[in-house]
């Protein structure tokens, strides 16, 4: 009996890794939020595959250790990393409630490291990854965590940006992050990563102010030193450059 809770990366098979590919091999059940289940469905058909929609976590979970107590193998799918806003926590919390069981996560390569190589090298130094969901964490607690990094002139990656409920959050990040950094400090995004329609765009922070974008976008501010170089978004590591 056991648990593998797999990254699958960005999204297209080329970007999995081969510990990925060999632990969902070896599963007999499949199970994840519908829009990644569907995602390798084609490549993984002779397996059972369950999903679930948004906002059924942990009923996933609870399915996933229950065909596991069945004496299966089974694999829990999430984009990029599962323990990077994906259902490894949540499925130790579940797996609990039960007899003990196995459980192995698979690391995959989540949108700050795949979004940062398609804009070119923004997180070089130190950096932050927030949410700007609020589903699980309160307004109030994004807003001080974005001032903080802000502050520190850390480089900040921000996930779930924007949605239909919260088509003005990105701005509202962007003018906390304006009250420490210079309006032309330089910024990027990237759409639908490792998907059909990715595309990577450089821009000043007083542009993505004003910029829509969605969930499937990956955003990031720079720092004080960032720079554009040849297109690219790109944060000095901290040489000098008289030594370069």
């Amino acid at each position: 009996m056991k648990i593998y809770v797999v990254g699958l990366g960005p999204g297209e098979d080329r970007q999995m890794t081969q510990r990925a590919l060999d632990a969902l091999e070896a599963c007999d059940v499949i199970t994840g939020y519908d829009v990644y289940v569907d995602l390798i469905k084609d490549r993984f058909q002779h397996k059972k595959l369950i999903s679930t929609p948004m906002k059924k976590e942990a009923e996933r979970c609870h399915i996933a250790v229950e065909e596991a107590l069945k004496g299966q193998t089974v694999a829990m799918v999430c984009s990029g990393d599962p323990g990077v806003y994906g259902m490894a926590g949540l499925m130790y919390e579940v797996a609990q409630q039960y007899d003990p069981i196995e459980i192995e996560v698979v690391p995959g390569i989540t949108a700050a490291c795949s979004g940062a190589a398609i804009l070119g090298a923004p997180l070089i130094h130190d950096f932050a990854v927030i949410s700007l969901s609020d589903l699980l964490t309160p307004w109030e607690r994004i807003e001080k965590r974005i001032e903080c990094a802000a502050a520190a002139d850390f480089v900040i990656c921000l996930y779930n940006p924007s949605s239909k409920k919260r088509s003005d959050y990105l701005k509202r990040a962007c003018e906390l992050v304006l009250k420490h950094r210079e309006a032309g400090t330089k910024c990027g995004f990237v759409k639908n990563i490792g998907r059909e329609g990715e595309a990577g765009y450089v821009l000043t922070l007083e542009e993505l102010r004003e910029t829509q974008v969605d969930m499937f976008t990956t955003v990031f501010i720079g720092n004080s030193q960032t720079r554009e170089i040849g297109g690219k978004l790109v944060t000095p590591r901290g040489y000098q450059i008289d030594q370069l």
